[in-house]
């Protein structure tokens, strides 16, 4: 088996399309009014589906968290320190919400978080080098 991608339920498609393309710069294949639509963030498939279809479609009801979302992140790697407190300052002045400004960490690496209108957690961070030559999965080193 491969991991083929990452598909995030939602609440108002339109909203969250805008989020990913205008604010963080996702890739998208179809309009903000799809169903489902399908985002790309250097190669990788990133899904949005609407609650409601999904619900439909498997005969479920579900429960969804209210406000943040902390059952998981989406993790965004840039090359260098300075580049995460710009990608930071710019999802934020551009409607991302502020969950924790830029810091450095005891391992090494600088972080920040922000959410999207929906409460899921974003973190961008960097160990001050490209993504490419890191040896390693966690950063620790």
């Amino acid at each position: 088996m491969k991991l083929d991608g990452f598909g995030l339920l939602v609440n108002d498609m339109p909203t969250m399309v805008r989020f990913y393309r205008d604010v963080l710069g996702f890739e998208i294949k179809e309009n903000e009014n799809a169903e489902n639509v399908y985002l790309i963030k250097d190669g990788t498939l990133f899904m949005l589906y609407e609650r409601k279809n999904f619900e439909k479609m498997t005969g479920r009801k579900y429960e969804y968290i209210k406000g943040l979302n902390g059952h998981f992140e989406i993790a965004l790697y840039v090359d260098t320190f300075g580049e995460v407190d710009k990608a930071y300052n710019d999802a934020v002045s551009k409607g991302a919400v502020s969950v924790l400004p830029p810091e450095n960490e005891p391992w090494g690496q600088r972080t920040c978080y922000i959410a999207d209108p929906e409460g899921n957690l974003i973190e961008i961070g960097s160990f001050d080098r490209p993504f490419e030559s890191r040896n390693d999965f966690n950063g620790v080193q």
